[in-house]
């Protein structure tokens, strides 16, 4: 069993842990790209303004999200079935 199997096998858990954070400390995660996007506005002259707030809007949305799949048990839905490759070339778990 090479280490992609591993990480696939523990995958589950590893979202069900990282639902759980989200849902624990979604402000904080919120308060921080917030902050994020507004060091962004003033490094370039607030000119992507509009597209930094739809970023990080976004971020948000994906951090409640995953926060929610943790209040769920943690499914498996966004895991890659086993017989998948792992790329294009289909190298399988050989390091990069």
């Amino acid at each position: 069993m090479g280490w992609l199997d591993k990480l696939r096998g523990k995958s589950g858990d590893l979202k069900h842990k990282a639902g759980e954070l989200a849902n624990e400390h979604g402000d904080k995660i919120g308060q921080g790209l917030d902050k994020a996007g507004d060091a962004v506005n003033k490094v370039t002259g607030g000119r992507f303004e509009d597209k930094i707030d739809k970023a990080t809007d976004k971020a948000k949305e994906g951090v409640d999200k995953v926060g929610q799949s943790g209040d769920d048990g943690g499914g498996d839905a966004a895991t890659p079935e086993a017989d998948e490759p792992p790329n294009a070339e289909g190298e399988g778990d050989k390091p990069a």
